[in-house]
């Protein structure tokens, strides 16, 4: 039912070990209930892909509504991803120390609670502030159910599990955008943001009564009952029970948080990785928050740009899902300079070139599938490159540092539309931070899996 070896791991045929490496017999498919943790993820990142997108389709209605400048709306948008930084860098690390599924409830609970405070929002600095709120609480899940993903995951397809968990993203960005479209006129843009908050709320339950705890987390951490919880889940998954928990380790000072994810050799590759993020999101968070003023600003009518911030997005669940599933017979360090190539080539077109609708909505679409493919290829790629000890830590971290970048990207983007910069250059410059992005990642060095 489980083998101990004789530094103190436990390796539970044919799951996990303590050690955080697969067992060798780990080569078994999903289990319903590996599904139902995965499915569950999916729909909360569409849910966070709602709460940040949003406000890029509201922005019309919302700088008409206000008289908001470019600049002032660069800071509504800036404020989310700074909360989205506060979370994964102060508040994601928490998840492994008091567990993921404590961690995703709460977060989910400020996240509700913020987009309501969204919708009735005042002023500018009410909404800024809620916002912020908001992007705490996403910067936290974000990071926290990929950590869950990776664990529940068979290991031969932990990648395409966590990328695909990223495509709930797009989507949920998607299915709110068509929604704004046809709604906003009739209903206001608070409207909008009450419907959000809504979903949110009613997420809760699902999570509460669904989501189970890492079994990763509960034979590391041992917590109260932690014997017959794991043999619960285990049991669930289609797994042998333990007959007892393995010795627990006490972790030194260098083995936990930001000592962890910066030690025992992994120092150069989280540089490397929090240098990806940061021109990653500094590219990403530009087109997402801008694309349908830009398609304004490109030729295509107010209701029409609407629409292609929704294609750009039907192209990120696109280029996120071939993503996950490429990676199963490619480097994925190699795969995503690949997509972030193509996605440099893809935004020099889209602002060098005047194009008909239907060209223009072709390009859209591809710049999402691939600087949202290769971009969110850094989340497995972290999952991979952290031990569970700290892969919360190391993905909130990485997650976190690299929202520099998002608050910059947003800021930046409207600064140079302010001063009438032309969309040519303006995509040019957004294009090199992606193709260093992808460079970073491909000098990333990840731990034998031996």
């Amino acid at each position: 039912m489980a083998t101990y070896s004789a530094a103190g791991s436990v390796s539970v045929r044919p799951y996990v070990t303590v050690s955080g490496k697969p067992a060798a017999a780990d080569a078994e498919g999903w289990s319903a209930r590996q599904i139902l943790v995965v499915a569950i993820c999916f729909v909360l990142n569409m849910l966070d892909g709602m709460d940040v997108l949003i406000l890029s389709y509201i922005a019309p209605a919302l700088s008409a509504d206000w008289k908001v400048s470019p600049e002032s709306l660069g800071v509504v948008f800036s404020s989310s991803l700074a909360g989205m930084a506060a979370g994964g860098l102060l508040v994601a690390p928490m998840a492994d120390r008091f567990g993921r599924r404590k961690l995703i409830i709460a977060s989910l609970v400020m996240m509700a609670t913020a987009m309501f405070g969204s919708a009735l929002a005042t002023s500018i600095t009410e909404l800024v502030a809620s916002r912020f709120l908001v992007g705490i609480g996403i910067g936290t899940v974000l990071a926290t159910m990929a950590a869950l993903t990776a664990e529940y995951a068979p290991a031969k397809h932990r990648t395409f599990a966590v990328g695909f968990l990223q495509a709930g993203y797009p989507v949920g960005a998607t299915l709110t955008g068509f929604i704004v479209a046809h709604q906003i006129d009739i209903h206001g843009w608070q409207a909008m943001l009450l419907g959000a908050a809504i979903l949110c709320t009613i997420s809760l339950p699902l999570v509460w009564v669904m989501l189970p705890e890492s079994i990763d987390f509960l034979l590391s951490r041992q917590p109260h009952n932690a014997l017959p919880r794991v043999n619960r889940l285990l049991t669930s998954i289609g797994r042998a029970p333990l007959e007892a928990l393995p010795e627990r380790r006490v972790a030194e000072r260098g083995d936990v948080g930001l000592r962890g994810v910066l030690g025992e050799g992994r120092r150069a590759g989280t540089i490397l990785l929090w240098m990806a993020t940061i021109f990653g999101f500094m590219t990403l968070y530009f087109v997402i928050s801008w694309i349908p003023k830009l398609a304004v600003e490109a030729g295509l009518p107010a209701t029409q740009a609407i629409y292609a911030g929704a294609v750009y997005n039907i192209g990120a669940f696109v280029g996120i899902t071939s993503l996950g599933l490429i990676a199963t017979h490619v480097d994925l360090r190699r795969l995503i300079l690949v997509y972030m190539v193509f996605a440099a080539a893809a935004l020099i077109v889209f602002g060098a070139i005047a194009m008909p609708i239907a060209a223009t909505l072709l390009v859209a679409f591809l710049i999402g599938a691939f600087i949202q493919g290769g971009f969110n290829g850094c989340y497995p790629l972290a999952t991979s490159f952290y031990p569970p000890a700290v892969r919360s830590t190391g993905l909130g971290w990485a997650m976190g540092v690299g929202r520099i970048g998002a608050v910059i990207g947003p800021m930046l983007g409207g600064v140079l539309l302010a001063h009438k910069v032309p969309l040519s250059l303006i995509f040019a410059i957004f294009a090199v931070p992606a193709v260093l992005a992808g460079l970073c990642v491909t000098f990333i060095k990840l731990p034998s899996k031996g």
